[in-house]
């Protein structure tokens, strides 16, 4: 900026020259009405307003001009800038008004409608079970439940399961505190519920047993301390294995695809004399694939175990063993899962995200 000079000449001053001045105003004008959106318009005013615009730069000149032309140079100035706000202001309002019309327009909402929502989906295990539930329904069993907080007595001693069994230790069972004298658990298997149906009932009993069991497990990729299984019970007279290897084979049929076989290997459980665990032969590559994933080239997947209803058992629960036979079998519903789709960590299936259920089709 100049310093004072009393024979100063405005007009000699090139930011203070009329003809510029009014140029400048003409230029920002124009810029203001071509704007057409909010940010052109920002940008316009920057370039035309700003602290480096023409007229910015004209107004700071006049404070170096002598007293006598201040006056006329600052009111030319002054009235320009004053132009040039009000068409910039104009312009504003002009096109924050188009904006809230074209918002308006677009973006309306019919409050009438009820727009479309996923609120979920069915739950794999859910539809695993009753699709196991709807196979033995078909065959002429019942459904059988029972509480999940079970007492000692029907959920170890009745199925003979005695004190020292390890079963019976705290890393494998939660105890109801005080776990000395309470004699209550959270049911470690749907066993008990059989003893419940044996004691209110007389044979001929056909039932399955579905529901959920806990046991002191770690969350991990294939283990969770909550989950769920279905056993079935039959006792009747002249019951033998080959009558629990054929309804063993027709539901592994219907539920893993026909013409898929079962085998029995000899094991040992406490409720079951004999006892065998259940293999399930290979749906994906039915043994013919050294290389297939789910059986590991065997051809044989272990699904569960099984066996005659222990004779101990059957007294436990009042029904004469020397009457009556049965036999038992248990399968774990999220094994069955993990198997039969491919499910590679647990906590896909516990966690909860609806993506994982609704890849199964069953939204609701």
């Amino acid at each position: 900026m100049s310093g004072p000079n009393t024979s100063y000449d405005p007009v000699e001053v090139a930011a203070l020259d009329p003809q510029a001045v009014d140029d400048a105003v003409s230029a920002a004008l124009a810029a203001a009405s071509s704007a057409g959106t909010l940010d052109e318009l920002r940008a316009a005013r920057s370039a035309h307003q700003g602290d480096r615009s023409a007229l910015a730069l004209a107004n700071r000149e006049i404070g170096a001009l002598p007293p006598s032309a201040k006056a006329e140079a600052g009111k030319r100035v002054g009235q320009a800038r004053g132009r040039v706000a009000a068409a910039f202001a104009a312009r504003h309002a002009e096109l924050e008004a188009e904006r809230d019309e074209r918002i308006l327009t677009e973006e309306a909402v019919d409050l009438t409608v009820v727009p479309p929502r996923r609120v979920g989906a069915r739950h794999p295990i859910s539809l695993v079970t009753e699709r196991v539930e709807d196979i033995f329904v078909g065959l002429g069993w019942e459904i059988a439940e029972g509480p999940e907080l079970e007492s000692e007595w029907l959920n170890f001693d009745a199925l003979n399961l005695g004190p020292d069994h390890p079963a019976r230790q705290m890393q494998d069972t939660f105890f109801v505190e005080p776990a000395d004298s309470s004699g209550l658990v959270l049911r470690t298997h749907t066993s008990p519920v059989q003893v419940r149906t044996m004691l209110d009932r007389e044979p001929p009993i056909y039932v399955l047993c579905p529901g959920k069991v806990f046991r002191t497990d770690e969350l991990d990729a294939t283990h969770t301390p909550v989950f769920h299984q279905f056993e079935g019970l039959v006792v009747d007279e002249g019951i033998t294995m080959a009558h629990l290897k054929g309804i063993l084979d027709v539901f592994v049929a219907r539920l893993f695809g026909a013409g898929t076989a079962t085998r029995l290997r000899p094991s040992y459980f406490p409720f079951t004399e004999p006892s065998a665990e259940i293999d399930c032969q290979c749906w994906i590559c039915s043994g013919t694939d050294a290389s297939c994933r789910t059986c590991r080239g065997t051809g044989w997947i272990e699904v569960g175990g099984s066996g005659m209803v222990n004779r101990r058992v059957l007294t436990a629960s009042g029904i004469d063993p020397d009457r009556y036979t049965g036999f038992a079998f248990g399968l774990g519903i999220e094994r069955s899962l993990m198997l039969r789709h491919g499910v590679a960590d647990m906590h896909d299936i516990v966690e909860g995200d609806v993506r994982f259920s609704t890849q199964f089709g069953m939204e609701i």
